[in-house]
């Protein structure tokens, strides 16, 4: 892995988990329903997106170049926005520590398996360090589960899925500022659709302006612009590394709570968090070491 794809990934994987943050907070605190905290979220990204990588590009100049980059794609925007809104409403009856454990545990496995369907084959030693990656999460969610209920599981198996999906479908994007820009403004049909609901149906639509505010911060920054970094990190990454990394993301989420929230420094999550770290580090050098090894010797 190139120090830029590190550095990319080590942002992109703190843009993850503030999101997270937000959005426990704001449906936690009431400050704003599901509904209207994914439809905001998706429009200020949408908009953020078009005034800081789209206008200043001059489109109009762009779609008539012979071969104009890709501005992301309905099948990549209809994930995007079901990632979004399942895991709203799933945290609506999902403790943090359950929804996080199927969340990342259908990534993984969606990535992983997509990359052996295309024919990428990791080494033992990756298949190694994903076990101890996943051992380190379990452990650190062990004590705080509880039984999920069926609908928020499932609507949270769905955003993990999902996002497994956006995530491989978006690898091999050209341009992938251009790609996350399309994507986010071809949710916004999608997005009006869920406040539309919201307002005529049984969701009980609500938001104050803290919540607001917290879903437009959700929106514009660690969704819309994390998500472009995402991208450009997923150009140096193998799909089976792209899901292995994520694992980061709880740990991260953690130790936010011990910084900033004045959570308790516990030995369950340096332990954890050193065995998600230390199979997340195998993985990476599984792949490296098994380049050098393969490498012609002069």
């Amino acid at each position: 892995m190139s120090g830029r794809t590190l550095l990319l990934t080590v942002v992109t994987l703190v843009a993850f988990a503030s999101n997270s943050v937000l959005c426990r907070f704001a449906l936690r605190e009431g400050e704003i329903d599901a509904g209207s905290f994914t439809a905001v979220r998706l429009v200020s990204g949408a908009v953020f997106l078009w005034l800081v990588i789209v206008l200043p590009r001059r489109p109009w100049r762009v779609v008539q170049e012979a071969e104009p980059p890709s501005f992301g794609s309905w099948s990549m925007a209809f994930f995007l926005f079901a990632y979004a809104v399942c895991f709203s409403f799933a945290y609506l009856s999902l403790s943090a520590a359950t929804g996080g454990l199927i969340l990342f545990g259908c990534v993984q496995a969606t990535m992983i398996a997509y990359g052996l369907v295309r024919g990428e084959r990791p080494t033992w030693l990756e298949w190694s360090g994903l076990v101890v990656a996943v051992s380190g999460l379990v452990y650190l969610f062990l004590p705080r589960l509880d039984a999920p209920s069926l609908v928020g599981g499932s609507l949270m198996a769905l955003a993990g899925v999902s996002w497994g999906f956006y995530s491989v479908l978006g690898s091999g994007v050209p341009d992938p500022s251009l790609a996350t820009a399309g994507n986010f403004a071809r949710s916004v049909p999608f997005a009006f659709a869920i406040g539309l609901i919201g307002l005529i149906g049984p969701i009980g639509a609500h938001a104050s302006a803290k919540g607001v505010l917290l879903a437009v911060v959700s929106g514009a920054v660690t969704s819309g612009l994390g998500y472009v970094l995402w991208y450009h990190a997923l150009k140096g990454l193998t799909a089976t590394r792209a899901a292995v990394v994520q694992l980061a993301v709880p740990v991260i989420v953690a130790l936010g709570g011990v910084a900033f929230i004045g959570e308790e420094l516990t030995l369950s999550l340096v332990l954890s968090g050193a065995l998600i770290l230390g199979g997340i580090a195998i993985v990476v050098a599984g792949k490296s070491g098994a380049r050098a090894a393969s490498a012609p010797r002069s």
